[in-house]
């Protein structure tokens, strides 16, 4: 049986396929996070002891990791969207245009998610709490 063209063990990855994928897992990782903030929401409703409970799992390491993580999906999901926007309207479609413009909204998404958390760090006791709890055990 022949294999299918282009073949995984002879297709080498570009950057355009690569961030292709990571803007589908990152739409997908949006619809999950909004799940969740409704879940947040909803546990609001059913008063503080629901809440207290929920927020408590996002106050944990795990917790916070995931929180980062969706952040840098929505910058990277918004910056990656402004990218086809313009290629709406038929602007960047050069070879180095695309390539350039792709390193560009890695590097964007991560700088956005560093400056967001360092901020929330920064401003929330909670955070400096879990850290000083994490470096005491």
């Amino acid at each position: 049986m022949r294999p299918l063209s282009p073949h995984l063990q002879i297709y080498r990855p570009q950057i355009t396929s690569v961030l292709s994928i990571l803007h589908r897992i990152t739409g997908f990782a949006l619809s999950v996070g909004l799940l969740l903030l409704a879940g947040l929401v909803i546990s609001a409703a059913f008063g503080q002891q629901s809440f207290d409970l929920v927020r408590g799992q996002m106050s944990t390491w795990y917790g916070y990791i995931l929180l980062m993580g969706w952040s840098w999906a929505f910058y990277y999901h918004l910056c990656n969207g402004v990218r086809h926007l313009f290629w709406d309207i038929g602007k960047g479609f050069e070879l180095s245009t695309v390539t350039t413009s792709g390193w560009a909204v890695l590097l964007a998404s991560l700088t956005m998610t560093a400056v967001t958390w360092v901020y929330i760090i920064q401003r929330s006791s909670i955070v400096r709490e879990l850290l000083s709890n994490a470096n005491v055990q």
